[in-house]
């Protein structure tokens, strides 16, 4: 089995296609692993779909599941175009909903499932929340400064309501910065794709972003989002960084 590596605005994915559909918990976590695995902030497995170019299946770094990665999907729509597994116009399945995808040279552009407002804004540990699901659901604060970016605050937010946790700074309505805090990787993450669109769509239903923004995360590689028709589009460079082969015991538990 030959599995790739890439990244997207600071996310890296370890990514394989397979036959059939199984748990692959136990895998992502060997393979996600920094310092005795290939090291990703997920595992991404592209199976067989007759209704799509194909199906997902997302891993955090912690073997739990995700129905849906931002930046992990534009990776992935990389990978299947250059590996002939779909065209460069392409739709496939994740537990999120249909993701439609495009990729131009080393640019992917991903539609995101119509974002949901999850609560209305409240106020905990002297900030003001903000919370959507785009994709997966996320909590948004917005501050003078990201350098404040509080782990400590960020970490009893996300188990307190089961969600990624965002600080976002508005430098203009053209420009926002956002720091995030990972479900499943349990940390700060370089970058978050579905972090940084419920940032945005935050700001934007607030007035403060016009309906294109830049957006820059940790990683400072810019994500450029837009809203069209309710829906978020956003689009940015993907890496492929190395592929390699797995030993037999992985082997196995990839197939």
């Amino acid at each position: 089995m030959i599995v790739s590596k890439y990244s997207a605005n600071g996310n890296d994915f370890v990514i394989f296609n397979a036959a059939l559909k199984k748990d692959r918990s136990k895998l992502a976590k060997i393979l996600c692993d920094r310092h005795e695995g290939v090291g990703a902030d997920g595992l991404i497995v592209l199976l067989p779909s007759d209704e799509y170019d194909f199906e997902w299946q997302f891993y955090n770094s912690d073997g739990s599941t995700a129905s849906m990665c931002g930046n992990g999907s534009r990776a992935c729509a990389h990978y299947a175009f250059v590996n002939n597994i779909a065209p460069k116009n392409m739709r496939f399945l994740t537990d999120a909903g249909v993701i439609n995808a495009k990729v131009d040279k080393d640019m992917a552009e991903v539609e995101l499932t119509e974002p949901k407002k999850l609560a209305e804004p409240f106020e905990k540990f002297g900030f003001t929340w903000h919370a959507y699901d785009t994709g997966v659901p996320h909590l948004i604060t917005i501050v003078n400064n990201c350098d404040i970016f509080d782990l400590d605050i960020a970490r009893k937010m996300r188990y307190n309501y089961n969600a990624n946790v965002n600080f976002m700074t508005i430098k203009n309505a053209d420009e926002l910065f956002v720091r995030t805090y990972e479900r499943g990787v349990e940390n700060e993450t370089l970058a978050c794709g579905t972090g940084m669109a419920a940032a945005f769509f935050t700001a934007f239903n607030l007035g403060f972003a016009a309906r294109k923004t830049t957006v820059i995360p940790k990683s400072k590689e810019p994500l450029f989002l837009c809203v069209k028709d309710g829906k978020i589009l956003f689009k940015g460079r993907v890496r492929f960084i190395f592929a390699a082969n797995l030993n037999k015991e992985l082997d196995e538990l990839c197939n």
